[in-house]
Parts: structure tokens; sequence; C-alpha cells
């Protein structure tokens, strides 16, 4: 599937300061996004921990870009956008995250959620060069997806 563009409003980038992000302008570098809840155990114990090892490893290599939403599909008030800051200092992570509140008054998915046709959060997404996904899952295994990377990268 190719993946669609991601519509939350709401960015910041890794110095917490907002900003705009685009997947469409990412084309030509490979995507990992890692869609969560603030108040999600499974995204602090394996999302979040698998995200800050994906982003330490590919730190400095501009083909690869990590990026993180909140996907609020329950909690909205416990999930709100000031908590993309709060989880860039917990995690150390100087990347680029977003906020789609989801809709409150009906089925209460988020777009993104939606358009990803995920199943809840954490959730892991890795997007090609070329703008498809390869990897649509509940989790991803950091230490195999490095070495795809990796070897991706090796090609060319």
């Amino acid at each position: 599937m190719r993946a669609p563009e991601l519509r939350p409003e709401f960015w910041i980038d890794g110095e917490g300061r907002r900003t705009r992000f685009s997947l469409l302008a990412q084309r030509g570098r490979w995507v990992h996004l890692k869609f969560w809840q603030a108040w999600c155990p499974g995204c602090h114990a394996h999302g979040f921990p698998a995200l800050k090892k994906l982003a330490e490893a590919f730190r400095h290599e501009p083909r690869v870009v990590n990026v993180a939403v909140q996907t609020v599909f329950e909690g909205h008030s416990w999930n709100g956008p000031e908590k993309l800051r709060e989880m860039q200092k917990r995690y150390g992570l100087q990347i680029v995250m977003g906020h789609d509140p989801g809709r409150r008054n009906t089925d209460g998915r988020p777009a993104v959620m939606t358009d990803f046709r995920t199943g809840g959060t954490p959730w892991h997404v890795l997007v090609d060069p070329d703008g498809f996904v390869v990897h649509d899952g509940f989790s991803i295994n950091p230490e195999a997806a490095v070495a795809f990377l990796r070897e991706r990268l090796a090609r060319g």
C-alpha cells in the first residue's frame, strides 16, 4: 500500500518548536512512524524503547527519518498536545512529533489510525523511499529493523 499523507495539524520539531511535517516531502528517505498515546503502558514498555533504538541508530543518517504521532482514540483529556514535548524529554528524542486528537463526537478514531489502518497503540509503520508501507504492525523488532535499514542503505 502507498503510504497516505499524515494529517495532524499540530507538530513540533526535536526542540519542541511548532513546525510542519509532510510524509510526501520525505520521498527518497526511509520513514519510521511510531503511533502512541501518553497513557499507553505498551507504548512505554515497548514502543518508545524501540523508537529510541531506531532514532539513536540513525541519528546522523539523513536517509532515515523517525517520527512519532500521538493518536488519541481514548483519554482525550489526558493525551493532549503538551504530551509531545514531555515524551521527547522523557525519552531523549530529538525527532518530529505530531498530535492527532481524534474525533470526540464520532467513533473517536484519529485520521492517522484510519488512514494507516492501525489497531491501537503502540503501532509502528515503516515507509520505503518510494512511499510504500513495508511494515505495519503492533510491534517492531528494533535490532532487526536497524539491520534491515542498514542493509538497504548499503545497497544505495
